[in-house]
C-alpha cells in the first residue's frame, strides 16, 4: 500500500470519510499485516498533516473537513496567518489569542471559522501543530537570580524563553545567544530553552551580522564529509571525458563579472555571420559532472539551496574548491562546460540553436567596469590591452541591443533599478552606501543570459522531460485594481484592468512614461510590489514578466540549486530516453526541489535584506542631526517613510507634524490636514534630519524640516483633488501659502487640548469609529480596507471650495459673455441650490433654501458668522474674488474641518455671505454674536470682556476654531 494510492483515492469525487476498516475492505485487503500497515500508513499521513481523522475515527482530506494545512507567519503584535500549502488557496487570519502553542514558521493545521465573506480574510484557530520549524533561537539574555529569560531579535516570537539557571552555562547578562528549545510553548505555558552558543556582546565587531546568520538558520560550515567529498574530486580533466565533449577551447570567449567575484560561472562569445546573423555562446560551468545526484555534496547542496550574499561575506551553496577553483572558468584553464549556442537574426529571432557539453577554455577575464571604458569611453590604453577582443565586444553590444528591442516588443517589464550597495570596512562597520547602476556591461550580460534560459526552457519543454523552470504568474486582478487607482494620481493610466488579464507592456508603457520623473523609482515600488513572486515550477507556465513563455534558471549552477538540477537532466537526457520509472522519479524529484529551492531562495532574499537594513541603520546612527534630500517612498495611517538619494528609508512618524491633525486619504495615498488641507503624498521631494536609528528595531526616524512641493486638497469630482502651489499663479500661490501658514498656527480643532498629532486628541478619530478615508484600523484594532461609504468624511468638507484652476475657467468664460459659469459648475457638482438663487437676486428663495437644508444641523455644528467677516476682511470683495479666479465667497481652498458624524456640514454657502455682512455690519462686532439660524444671541454682562475676548480671536486667540465652534466657557454654558 502506497501513499499515494490512498490520497489519490481519496481526493477522488465519490470519496466519503470511512474508517480504517472500511478502507481495508475498499483496497481488498485480507491479511492483518496488509491491515497493520495500512494503520501505520494512515496515522503517518496524519502526523504529516495531509489527513485529518475525526471523532468517530474517519479519515478525510483537511480540506473537506474545514482545515487548512500551512505554514504560519506571526506578525510582532502577535496575530497571524496561515499560508496554504495548496496554491490558489486564501490565507487564514489567526488571533493572538488562538494560537495554541505554535511559532512563527510553523506547519500547522487550522480550523475555519468563517470564509472571510464579511471581511478581508478567512479566519480560524490553530488546532495542531504538523511540524516545528524552529528549534533554535537568537536573542539577547537577561539574568536574574535563579533564572534568565532570552527576548528574540525575531519580533515575530513574541514570548519570552524561560532558561532554568544550570543551563544559563557562560552567558553574560545583556550578551546575544542561540537558545535551543528543550520545551515549545503551549496554551498554558511559555517555551523553555538551553543557551547552546554565546555569540557575544551586542557592541562588538561582526555580532549583528553573526545574529542574522543564525537568526535565518544559515549554515557557515561544511559538513566534514562533504569537504572529503570534494578533496576527492580532482583538479584535472580526465582525457576519455574530453572525447565525449565538443572541443571548442579554439573560440575566443570571455568572463564578464565585479572585480570581486570569485565563482565565475558563465562565458560568453559571439560572431557576426557573413549573411548578417549574429551567433551567440553561453557556455556555463558544468557543475553536474562534478556534483553526483545523491552524493554528500549534492544534499548539502539541496539543503542549502542557493548562496547567500552579505555585506561582508558569501555563504556559497557549494564548497569553495569546486565554486571557486574546479569549476569556475578561470582564464586559459580548460573546463567542463554546458554550451548553448544560438544563432540570431538581426530581428532579435533565434533561427537555429544548438545545446551540448562542452570543454572551454576563456581567453580573458573581463570585468564590467573594463568592457564599459571599452565601449562607452573608448580607453586607449584597455583597448590597446585586449585589441584582439575589442571587434568582439562591439558585436555583443550591437547583439545585447537588439535582443533588448525583441524583449521590449514583446511587453517585458523592464524594472531598472540601481542596486544598493553598502561598503564596511575590515570592522564591518559601514563607510559608505551607494547605488550600484547598471551600465553596458551588465545589460549585454543580462541580455545574453536571458536569450539561453529562453532557448534551453523552450528546447526541453517540447522534449516532455521533468525539468524546473522559472515562472512568474500573472498579477492578481485586485491588486491590480489599486495600482491603476494609485498611478491615476500621477495623471497615468493603466491600460486592460478590469478585463480578463493585464499585458505586460502595458506595464512598461507607464514604465517608460515617468522614467526621468521624480517620481519614478516610487512608481516602480509599487508596481514591482503589485506582482506575483517569481518561483520555481516542475511546470512551464511562462514568466509574466518577462512576456515569455519558456523561461528556466540554466546559467548559474554554482550558486542555485535548480540550475544544478536541470545540468544534470540535460545531461541525461542527451545522452539517451529515460526509462519510465528513471522519469517518474526524476518528476519527484524536481517537484521537491522546486519547493525547496523557492523557499531557500526567499529565506536568503530576507537575511540579505536585514544586513543591509542593519548596516544602513548603523550608517545611519553617525550621521544623527544631519539634513538629507529625499522622496516620500509610503504613506501610512501613522506617518510618511521618505527614502534617501543614497537608498536609505526612515519613518516621519504623524506625531511630529504637529502643525495640524493628519488623517490617511487611501484614494490619494496621502496625509491631508483637517484644518489646513496640506498635503504630504506618495513621490513628494522633503529635506530631512535623522532623529534617531535603532539597530534593535532595524528603525530610522526621520523629522521634516522642508517640504517642497505644497499642496492643498480641494473638493470635486471623484472624491477631491489635490491642486500644488506650483500650478497656481504668483498671486494664489501667496494667498494660499498664508492661510495655510495661518490655519496651521490656528488653535486645536474641537478640543482645547488637542495637537496636530500624537496621542492626544483623538476625539475626532473616535467620532469616525477609528476609521480613515478608504481603510485604516477601527477601534478594535482590525483593518477597515474598503468598506467605508463614500460620504465619509472627506465628502463631507465644504465643496463650495472650488478649484483655483477651475474658477480661473469660469472667471473667464464670465468675461467672454458666456453663460452658465459658476452655475454649471454647481449644477455638475450636485449642488444647484441656494446659491444659484441667491446670484440672481432671489434671496428670499435662497434663505427659505438654506433653511431647510440647515433644519437637521446640531446647534454645535452651525456656522459663527464672526469667522466670515474675518475672511471677508482678508479677502476683499466677491468681484475682486471674480476677477482673480476665486468663487464668490472668497475661499480657494476649502480650509474647514469636517461635520460629526452622520451630520450635515452646516450649509456654508455663497448665499449666506450677503446676509452675514449685512447683520454684523455694525462697529461692535464682539457686542453681537449671531448663532443658530442668524438670530442675535443676547449680549453677556460685561460687554467689555466679551469685546476683548472677540478682539483676541480676530488675532489668533484659542476662543474660535476652523470650524466655527466656541471653546470658550460663555459657550460651554449654553
Amino acid at each position: 500500500m502506497q501513499r499515494e494510492d490512498v490520497l489519490e483515492y481519496m481526493q477522488s469525487d465519490i470519496y466519503k470519510p470511512l474508517t480504517a476498516q472500511e478502507l481495508s475492505e475498499v483496497f481488498h485487503q485480507t491479511s492483518a499485516s496488509e491491515f497493520r500497515d495500512l494503520v501505520r500508513l494512515l496515522n503517518q499521513l496524519e502526523d504529516e498533516g495531509d489527513i485529518v481523522r475525526t471523532k468517530n475515527n474517519r479519515y478525510g482530506l483537511p480540506d473537506t473537513a474545514g482545515f487548512v494545512v500551512g505554514k504560519l507567519q506571526m506578525k510582532a503584535r502577535g496575530f497571524g496567518f496561515v499560508i496554504p500549502e495548496r496554491e490558489g488557496d486564501a490565507d487564514v487570519y489567526i488571533p493572538a489569542t488562538e494560537m495554541n502553542g505554535a511559532m512563527s514558521g510553523d506547519k500547522v493545521m487550522a480550523r475555519v471559522l468563517n470564509d472571510g465573506k464579511g471581511g478581508p480574510h478567512r479566519e480560524g484557530v490553530i488546532v495542531r501543530v504538523v511540524e516545528r520549524a524552529n528549534e533554535r533561537i537568537v536573542g539577547k539574555i537577561t539574568i536574574y537570580a535563579h533564572h534568565a529569560f532570552v527576548d528574540p531579535i525575531d519580533k515575530r516570537f513574541t514570548q519570552d524563553i524561560f532558561i532554568p539557571k544550570e543551563e544559563i552555562h557562560d552567558a553574560h547578562d545583556g550578551y546575544i545567544v542561540v537558545v535551543e528549545l528543550t520545551s515549545f510553548p503551549s496554551a498554558t505555558h511559555g517555551p523553555v530553552g538551553k543557551i547552546v552558543e554565546v555569540l557575544g556582546h551586542p557592541d562588538e565587531p561582526g555580532i549583528d551580522i553573526l545574529a542574522v546568520i543564525r537568526k535565518y538558520g544559515l549554515p557557515e560550515q561544511f559538513p566534514d564529509k562533504v569537504l572529503q567529498a570534494t578533496e576527492a574530486i580532482p583538479l584535472d580533466i580526465h582525457p576519455d571525458e574530453i572525447k565525449n565533449r565538443r572541443d571548442i577551447r579554439d573560440e575566443p570567449m570571455v568572463t564578464i563579472d565585479s572585480e570581486s567575484a570569485k565563482d565565475l560561472d558563465d562565458a560568453v562569445h559571439v560572431k557576426f555571420l557573413d549573411n548578417g546573423n549574429y551567433v551567440l555562446g553561453v557556455h556555463i560551468a558544468d557543475v553536474g559532472y562534478y556534483v553526483k545526484e545523491g552524493s554528500a555534496i549534492d544534499q548539502e547542496a539541496f539543503r542549502r539551496g542557493t548562496s547567500v550574499y552579505l555585506v561582508d561575506r558569501v555563504i556559497p551553496m557549494l564548497p569553495p574548491r569546486l565554486s571557486n577553483n574546479i569549476c569556475s572558468l578561470n582564464p586559459q584553464v580548460d573546463r567542463l562546460a554546458f554550451s548553448c549556442e544560438m544563432e540570431i537574426d538581426p530581428e532579435g529571432r533565434t533561427v537555429r540553436h544548438d545545446v551540448f557539453p562542452s570543454v572551454i577554455k576563456t581567453a580573458a577575464r573581463m570585468t564590467y567596469n573594463n568592457v564599459r571604458k571599452i565601449l562607452e569611453d573608448d580607453d586607449e590604453a584597455l583597448i590597446e590591452e585586449y585589441k584582439e577582443l575589442v571587434p568582439m565586444f562591439r558585436h555583443m553590444e550591437q547583439l545585447a541591443l537588439i535582443l533588448r528591442q525583441k524583449r521590449m516588443r514583446r511587453g517585458a517589464v523592464d524594472f531598472d533599478f540601481d542596486e544598493i550597495y553598502v561598503k564596511v570596512n575590515d570592522l564591518g562597520e559601514p563607510v559608505e552606501i551607494v547605488p550600484r547602476q547598471r551600465s553596458i556591461a551588465e545589460r549585454l550580460i543580462e541580455e545574453f543570459m536571458l536569450a539561453a534560459n529562453e532557448t534551453v526552457a523552450e528546447h526541453f519543454h517540447w522534449l516532455g522531460v521533468p525539468f524546473v523552470y522559472r515562472v512568474h504568474d500573472e498579477p492578481d486582478a485586485d491588486k491590480m485594481i489599486d495600482l491603476k487607482a494609485f498611478l491615476h494620481n500621477f495623471g497615468h493610466h493603466l491600460k486592460g484592468v478590469g478585463g480578463s488579464k493585464v499585458h505586460p507592456r502595458a506595464l512598461q508603457e507607464v514604465l517608460t512614461a515617468v522614467e526621468g520623473t521624480r517620481e519614478a523609482r516610487m512608481i516602480s515600488t509599487v508596481m514591482l510590489r503589485s506582482m506575483q513572486q517569481a518561483k520555481y515550477k516542475p511546470e512551464c507556465t511562462g514568466h509574466f514578466g518577462l512576456a515569455a513563455d519558456y523561461y528556466t534558471h540554466f546559467t548559474s549552477p554554482i550558486r542555485r540549486y535548480p540550475d544544478l538540477t536541470i545540468h544534470r537532466i540535460m545531461r541525461e537526457v542527451i545522452a539517451g530516453p529515460l526509462s519510465p520509472e528513471r522519469e517518474a522519479t526524476l518528476r519527484q524529484f524536481v517537484e521537491d526541489a522546486s519547493r525547496q529551492s523557492s523557499e531557500r531562495e526567499r529565506l536568503a532574499q530576507d537575511a540579505e535584506r536585514e544586513v543591509d537594513q542593519l548596516k544602513m541603520v548603523e550608517y545611519m546612527h553617525a550621521h544623527l542631526g544631519e539634513e538629507f534630500d529625499g522622496i516620500i517612498s509610503s504613506v501610512t495611517q501613522f506617518g510618511l517613510f521618505v527614502q534617501l538619494d543614497n537608498g536609505v528609508e526612515g519613518l516621519i512618524h504623524i506625531s511630529s507634524l504637529a502643525d495640524d491633525y493628519y488623517v490617511f486619504n487611501e484614494r490619494q495615498m496621502a496625509l491631508i490636514g483637517e484644518r489646513n488641507r496640506r498635503v504630504f503624498r506618495l513621490g513628494d521631494p522633503v529635506r530631512i534630519e535623522v532623529v534617531s536609528a535603532n539597530k534593535e528595531e532595524l528603525q530610522i526616524n526621520f523629522a521634516l524640516v522642508e517640504h517642497r512641493r505644497e499642496a492643498t486638497f480641494v473638493s470635486g469630482h471623484g472624491g477631491g483633488a489635490i491642486v500644488y502651489d506650483e500650478d497656481l499663479s504668483p498671486k494664489e500661490r501667496r494667498r494660499s501659502i498664508e492661510r495655510r501658514e495661518g490655519l496651521s498656527s490656528a488653535p486645536p480643532v474641537r478640543g482645547g487640548d488637542r495637537t496636530g498629532g500624537g496621542h492626544k486628541g483623538r476625539s475626532r478619530r473616535d467620532r469616525l469609529g477609528g476609521r480613515t478615508i478608504e481603510g485604516g484600523y477601527a477601534r478594535n484594532g482590525r483593518t477597515r480596507d474598503a468598506e467605508l461609504p463614500v460620504d465619509m468624511p472627506y465628502d463631507e468638507w465644504d465643496d463650495a471650495y472650488p478649484d483655483p484652476r477651475e474658477a480661473r475657467e469660469q472667471a473667464q468664460l464670465a468675461r467672454t459673455g458666456r453663460e452658465g459659469g459658476s452655475g454649471r459648475r454647481d449644477f455638475e457638482h450636485g449642488r444647484a441650490d441656494a446659491r444659484d438663487g441667491s446670484r440672481r437676486g432671489g434671496r428670499t428663495d435662497r434663505r427659505e433654501n438654506e433653511r431647510g437644508r440647515r433644519g437637521n444641523v446640531s446647534r454645535a455644528d452651525r456656522p459663527r458668522y464672526g469667522d466670515r467677516d474675518r475672511q471677508d476682511e482678508r479677502h476683499g470683495t466677491a468681484d475682486d474674488h471674480a476677477e482673480n479666479g476665486r468663487s464668490p465667497d472668497g475661499r480657494t481652498g476649502g480650509y474647514r474641518t469636517w461635520a460629526a458624524r452622520g451630520e450635515s456640514s452646516g450649509g456654508r454657502d455663497g448665499g449666506s455671505w450677503s446676509r452675514e455682512k449685512r447683520r454684523a455690519g455694525n462697529a461692535d462686532r464682539g457686542a453681537v454674536n449671531y448663532g443658530d439660524g442668524g438670530k442675535p444671541r443676547k449680549k453677556h454682562r460685561g460687554s467689555a470682556k466679551v469685546g476683548a475676548k472677540v478682539a483676541a480671536r480676530k488675532a489668533g486667540g484659542r476662543g474660535v476654531t476652523s470650524g466655527g465652534r466656541s471653546t470658550s466657557k460663555r459657550r460651554k454654558g449654553r
